[in-house]
C-alpha cells in the first residue's frame, strides 16, 4: 500500500499524471471515497498524463466516457480509455453496457469512480484507490 497526502487540487491531478505514466493496457482504477473527496479531480490528472485532449468531466449521468489514443509507434493499435461512473448504476447494469468485452482487452485502462457499488464484478488485480479529507484541507490518497 502507498498512502499520499495533498492540499491543493493540482497536487491531486499531478499525482494521477504521475500515476499515468505507469499505466499500459490492461488495466482497472477502482476509485473510492465521499462526495468531493477527489476521485474526478484525480481522473483529470490521470486523463491529462494520458495525454487525452480535454475537457475532463465525470460521467455522472452519461455512466461512462470513451476516449480514444492512438499507440506511439503504431499505425493501426489505439488504446482505449474508459471512464465509468458508478454512482448510480449496478453491477448488472456496468455489465449491461459490455463490461466483459471491455476488461478482456488488454487494449483499455478502465477508470471507475464509485467502484464499491460495483465491486462483485472488479477482477482481483484491479488498482484500488481511496479518496479521504483527513482534515479542511487534506486529503490522503492510498494505493493498494
Amino acid at each position: 500500500m502507498k498512502k499520499f497526502t495533498t492540499l491543493r487540487k493540482n497536487q491531486t491531478q499531478k499525482l494521477g499524471e504521475l500515476l499515468a505514466k505507469e499505466l499500459g493496457g490492461g488495466k482497472i482504477i477502482c476509485l473510492s471515497g465521499d462526495l468531493g473527496s477527489g476521485k474526478t479531480t484525480f481522473t483529470q490528472g490521470l486523463l491529462r498524463g494520458l495525454k487525452i485532449k480535454g475537457p475532463y468531466t465525470s460521467p455522472t449521468f452519461v455512466v461512462m466516457k470513451h476516449y480514444k489514443k492512438k499507440i506511439l509507434n503504431s499505425k493501426s493499435k489505439t488504446l482505449n480509455i474508459y471512464h465509468i461512473d458508478a454512482y448510480r448504476i449496478t453491477s448488472k447494469d456496468l455489465l449491461e453496457l459490455g463490461w466483459e468485452e471491455i476488461t478482456r482487452d488488454k487494449n483499455n485502462i478502465i477508470i471507475i469512480e464509485w467502484a464499491k457499488r460495483v465491486k462483485k464484478i472488479i477482477p482481483p488485480d484491479a488498482l484500488w484507490i481511496d479518496f479521504k479529507w483527513t482534515d479542511k484541507n487534506r486529503r490522503e490518497i492510498k494505493l493498494t
